[in-house]
């Protein structure tokens, strides 16, 4: 009943939205000037109200050409491979010479893998850029079969092996673990695909360090209480329909709550940006905003595993997480490069969870090992933004560089 509630009520806001867009327009006709100041700043917050909505559609990744040395090179997407659950995206450049493959794995957490743009887009001047751009769930139908843990970690597998030798492997927040597993069961099968270098940024390997209020959440209850009060069904009409979902509704909700205040100013921002007739200040929340209201559903086998096994059971770090009834075995690493990444200000994984995977991967010699701590920045921050590309990518592009 989830589904059909939100549902309802979405329908019920939408046809509001063009009434918003008319009365803002009527009240920006020339009134008396001492009516005229009320009614813009009224006018700006009704537009900004038409204008945000929250969708289940994936935005365009709209990468722009890249400079190259001292060329500016167009990018375009290119589908490498497809299977049920994720298409493995390319962003190709025409360029003479090769540059070192880097397989980015995008967060399963509520949103599409353009959440990751600005990674891409920096990553672009010194690398062949791939992108495990998953669909959502609700899209796939129930005969592609269940959707887990062990599936997410085969799919990264899967693609490692379509690109072949030599790949480098990076994992953004929420896939540190299944990225980390990926490449412990490679390094013990000695797979020839196994990446040269792992870069983990900003993700829970072990969440009994330093536990932020997303951790307690997680860990406050128990597994049943997440089953019963968030898991719903895909409802008719949609292809995944009768799948068991965690809705990306649902999860936007959750972060609107831990940062209300924050999302509060910037509406008001935005309708004040509107008021002043600011285009440029506009468009950059409303650039934000757009892919902040862009939800994708969750599997709800998966959800559910990643509740118990990372933030439930610290299963990884504890030497219990099986993937496909294979445990998993961080000290197998061992011909490959390791860097981890974490925010000084990162409310959703705390300092030391990250850095963790270094004491894991006991098997990794030292001097291939790095840990770098961005001050000043926050969990987005980490892999977004000025500091990602000024401080933080020098790391991965020499960490990559000294594998390759």
């Amino acid at each position: 009943m989830i589904y059909q509630a939100f549902e309802a009520q979405m329908a019920v806001v939408d046809l509001m939205r063009p009434f918003a867009a008319m009365a803002a327009t009527t009240m920006r006709l020339p009134w008396p000037s001492f009516l005229s100041k009320l009614l813009r700043g009224t006018a700006g917050d009704l537009d900004a109200f038409a204008g945000l909505r929250i969708t289940a559609r994936r935005p365009a990744f709209a990468i722009e050409p890249v400079l190259v040395g001292n060329a500016l090179v167009a990018v375009t997407e290119e589908v490498v491979a497809t299977t049920a659950f994720a298409t493995l995206l390319r962003f190709k450049k025409d360029l003479a010479v090769a540059q070192p493959k880097v397989l980015l794995v995008a967060p399963m957490s509520g949103h599409f893998a353009t959440l990751l743009r600005a990674t891409i887009q920096t990553m672009l001047i010194d690398h062949d850029v791939y992108v495990t751009d998953w669909h959502n769930i609700r899209d796939v139908p129930r005969g592609a079969g269940c959707f887990d843990l062990s599936t997410y970690v085969q799919e990264i597998i899967h693609f490692l092996h379509v690109l072949g030798e030599g790949t480098h492997l990076m994992a953004v927040c929420q896939p540190a673990v299944p990225a980390l597993a990926a490449a412990a069961l490679m390094a013990e099968d000695d797979d020839p695909a196994l990446p040269r270098s792992l870069t983990l940024m900003a993700g829970p390997i072990d969440t009994r360090i330093n536990p932020t209020t997303v951790n307690k959440l997680a860990s406050e209850k128990p597994i049943g209480w997440f089953e019963r009060n968030l898991i719903d069904r895909v409802p008719a009409g949609y292809t995944g329909a009768g799948r068991r979902v965690y809705p990306g509704f649902v999860q936007l909700t959750a972060f609107l709550s831990m940062n209300l205040e924050r999302h509060k100013a910037a509406f008001a921002e935005m309708s004040a940006a509107l008021s002043q007739g600011d285009a440029p200040r506009y468009a950059k929340l409303q650039a934000f905003y757009e892919e902040y209201l862009a939800v994708m559903d969750l599997a709800a086998d998966f959800y559910l595993e990643t509740v118990r096994l990372v933030f439930q059971d610290h299963a990884l770090p504890k030497g219990e997480l099986k993937i496909s009834g294979r445990t998993v075995d961080p000290k197998a690493i061992r011909r490959l490069s390791l860097l981890t990444v974490e925010g000084e200000r990162d409310d959703i994984c705390g300092l030391g969870q990250t850095m963790a995977a270094q004491d894991l991967c006991t098997g990794v010699r030292q001097y291939r090992k790095t840990h770098h701590v961005q001050t000043g920045v926050g969990h987005y921050g980490v892999f977004s933004g000025r500091r990602w590309t000024n401080e933080i990518y020098p790391f991965v592009r020499d960490t990559i560089a000294m594998a390759s």
